[in-house]
């Protein structure tokens, strides 16, 4: 009977996606609620064209992803949940370790998606990718001997880095990466090295690092690749930022450039797990993943499809294979190893 009320407020309280001109009615094959913190209005073409497809109607609430997991966790078994979609393995592993993911098995997601990119025991499955990349101001020059992250420590580039702070995943999970193939001493020369080289306290997002790069404020820094991308086809002044900075995808002989996903995972108790099957599945559809690719600027995961024009600006380059989910494992010690090094 709670779990009917909860519904029920969840139909009022989440938006719909719209039916499609030719396909079923929406909610004729029933529903699927989604809980995203993804915040992309390109994902609405996405629950669109779900709907159109196959009838299911699709209910969703946003919010951050660690108030997702904690709305979930609270609301046990009565929760009306039966997907949540994030952004990071280091979330995704957050949602694990809470508890509230479902394994599935799918030979469609099997088949379609690598083995790196997907939890083992099928909690969740990476959707997109971004790769964390390196950037300079092109008005000085390629730095010499700067061909790795382990040489963003390098004393030679005292002063020249600007970059995020350590409480952003996007830089526990790089940090995670190094830990899983280095070991912790390693990753924790590499933190303490970085800081040395700091030109200013952590500060900002990825794009006022670019921004921070192109107008000659730092040297280099470090950036997830989509948010590059919207600058290289943006509007005329964001495209001159672009043309300020330079890219280097990193250890390409050796790693592989760091990659990290946008993913999702049925949740536990699932009222309607098979619709979440079937909405997962759809994810990993041509049609989907080129929304993902040309609407936010992302690799799509399945293999053997290009990414939009804007991506491949950037250039081409080697994938670390690191299972993401070793990457979610060592956000802990990534944690302990920033604090331990002043990373703030």
């Amino acid at each position: 009977m709670l779990r009917t009320l909860l519904a029920g407020a969840l139909a009022l309280s989440l938006a719909a996606c719209s039916e499609g001109p030719d396909g079923p009615a929406p909610g004729e094959n029933g529903e699927v609620n989604i809980y995203s913190s993804r915040h992309y209005d390109t994902d609405l073409r996405l629950y669109e064209d779900f709907t159109e497809a196959t009838g299911i109607k699709v209910n969703r609430i946003e919010a951050g992803a660690d108030a997702l997991i904690e709305r979930i966790a609270s609301e046990g078994e009565f929760s009306p949940a039966d997907l949540l979609v994030t952004v990071d393995a280091g979330r995704l592993w957050r949602a694990e370790e809470a508890g509230i993911l479902d394994s599935v098995s799918s030979e469609i997601l099997s088949e379609r998606l690598p083995a790196n990119l997907r939890h083992p025991d099928g909690l969740w499955f990476g959707l997109s990718t971004r790769a964390r990349v390196i950037i300079y101001d092109k008005s000085q020059g390629k730095p010499e001997g700067l061909d790795t992250y382990q040489d963003l420590a390098d004393p030679a580039f005292r002063g020249d880095i600007c970059v995020r702070s350590s409480s952003n995943i996007y830089n526990i999970s790089l940090l995670s990466s190094i830990v899983a193939h280095e070991g912790a001493e390693a990753a924790q020369n590499w933190a303490e090295g970085v800081v040395a080289n700091f030109a200013r306290a952590p500060q900002g997002n990825d794009t006022s690092q670019i921004e921070a790069v192109a107008a000659g404020e730092c040297r280099i820094s470090i950036v997830n690749t989509y948010y590059l991308a919207r600058y290289a086809k943006g509007d005329e002044s964001e495209q001159a930022i672009f043309e300020k900075v330079g890219v280097i995808f990193p250890n390409q002989d050796t790693t592989g450039t760091h990659v990290n996903i946008s993913g999702a995972g049925v949740v536990k108790g699932a009222p309607n797990r098979e619709n979440a099957i079937r909405f997962l599945e759809y994810l990993t559809s041509e049609s989907a993943q080129r929304n993902f690719a040309d609407g936010n600027n992302e690799y799509p995961t399945v293999t053997g499809l290009d990414a939009n024009s804007a991506v491949e600006r950037l250039g081409e380059f080697r994938a670390d294979d690191l299972s993401v989910a070793e990457i979610g494992r060592n956000q802990r010690e990534a944690v302990e190893i920033f604090d331990r090094a002043g990373w703030n």
